[in-house]
């Protein structure tokens, strides 16, 4: 079974400030593991600006919209899922675009609220199930039960 992984958590310098979340997991070798990066895949350099959901958009720090960018980086994402029948992805927390629970607020103040990043929205209407880095076990389990 395939598997959509954010691409900063397989140690892919994506971040916006250039470096990764890599997670050492020794499941992950397990798994049959498709990558994206939606800010990338949607067009925005690395490094880059910071951005942050508010209300729907997506402003950077600076104020410049790039909701745009992350829509397309999602659309991408969704067009893996669909091209490789995933039904499970691992995101990066609290992120804008992968956030499955939680994202910063839009202040820059680093104050997380509930809530989900434009590429979990996605993925989650076309039924698929998203976990975070801090929920592997949740979703190791979860893969299980579809084997």
């Amino acid at each position: 079974m395939k598997v959509l992984v954010s691409a900063c958590l397989m140690g892919e310098n994506v971040r916006y400030d250039g470096q990764n979340n890599l997670v050492c997991h020794d499941r992950m070798k397990e798994l049959d593991i498709v990558t994206c990066c939606p800010e990338v895949d949607g067009g925005l350099p690395v490094p880059r600006i910071p951005a942050e959901i508010y209300h729907d958009s997506v402003l950077n720090r600076e104020g410049v919209e790039v909701t745009a960018c992350f829509q397309k980086g999602a659309r991408h994402a969704l067009s893996l899922v669909q091209q490789h029948d995933i039904q499970v992805a691992i995101l990066k927390a609290n992120s804008p675009s992968c956030g499955n629970e939680s994202i910063y607020d839009g202040s820059f103040s680093k104050t997380l609220v509930p809530g989900k990043g434009i590429t979990v929205r996605l993925l989650e209407q076309y039924g698929v199930k998203v976990f975070n880095e801090h929920q592997l076990d949740a979703a190791f389990a979860y893969i299980t039960t579809l084997s």
